[in-house]
């Protein structure tokens, strides 16, 4: 009897043994635009916590985003700042456009740090240079930066652009040029409306025209090299009204919210 209980459980653990290991889920991986730090993170936790599933995130400026999906990074998701660098990830055919959803606008805003006192009004005529006095306008890289590129395109309509154009401390994406405001080292910047509510260091001085820039539109979509099974369920979920309170907490405006509560 205890020899037969014994080559039973010898089998077993045979079994045991010769079984493939139970992988874990790899989590969804998202290459996100600076600018959506503090709501995705918010909503990707949510998720984690409805779902059980995880998602890891990679920010950085949409262009730099973009080139690494291209080249063949393994991101899951694209959340870009702007159009032009998902048309530029979808022209490498590097996203899948069937899954391509234009998910969020945000406004330009000028900012100064907190204890600075400026007044400003952003119209035709506009110059910078009095109040910059002897610094700099800190802002993303202009030529390939989505926010870098709004503001440039904001000074120019507004007439501003050649007083400030050899005055620009140029950061790599828009939080780091929100950040030399904040520590002081620039007295005024460009950024989004969601990245100065994120941080009470610095203030809104104006914000910029509509009609002075193109529209700051957000698109994601899934990835062409994406095999991960939960990618199109964490997409899925971003575009539903149950994350929409974290976009908006934020700032953003969710486009077409209205047709998805």
């Amino acid at each position: 009897m205890r020899q037969t209980r014994r080559m039973w459980l010898g089998g077993l653990l045979a079994l045991a043994l010769a079984a493939p290991p139970v992988r874990a889920e790899e989590p969804v991986l998202v290459f996100a635009a600076a600018s959506l730090k503090n709501a995705l993170d918010e909503a990707s936790a949510a998720w984690t916590r409805q779902t059980g599933k995880t998602a890891r995130i990679s920010y950085a400026a949409s262009s730099a985003l973009a080139k690494q999906i291209e080249a063949g990074a393994p991101a899951d998701l694209f959340f870009s700042a702007d159009l032009d660098w998902m048309d530029y990830a979808t022209k490498a055919n590097a996203i899948d456009p069937g899954t391509r959803t234009n998910l969020l606008r945000n406004a330009l805003v000028l900012i100064a740090p907190k204890a600075e006192r400026v007044s400003l009004e952003l119209r035709p005529g506009l110059d910078l240079t009095k109040a910059l006095g002897t610094g700099r306008l800190a802002v993303a890289n202009v030529d390939a930066v989505p926010a870098g590129k709004y503001g440039r395109a904001a000074l120019e309509t507004l007439g501003a652009w050649n007083g400030v154009k050899d005055r620009l401390a140029q950061a790599e994406n828009v939080r780091a040029a929100l950040l030399l405001v904040s520590r002081g080292e620039a007295p005024l910047g460009i950024v989004y409306a969601t990245d100065a509510a994120s941080d009470p260091n610095v203030t809104i001085v104006a914000t910029f025209p509509a009609e002075s820039h193109p529209p700051v539109i957000y698109p994601i979509a899934r990835t062409q090299g994406s095999k991960n099974p939960n990618a199109a369920a964490l997409l899925a979920y971003l575009r539903s009204p149950a994350a929409r309170v974290f976009f908006e907490r934020q700032g953003f405006l969710m486009i077409g919210a209205e047709n998805r509560t």
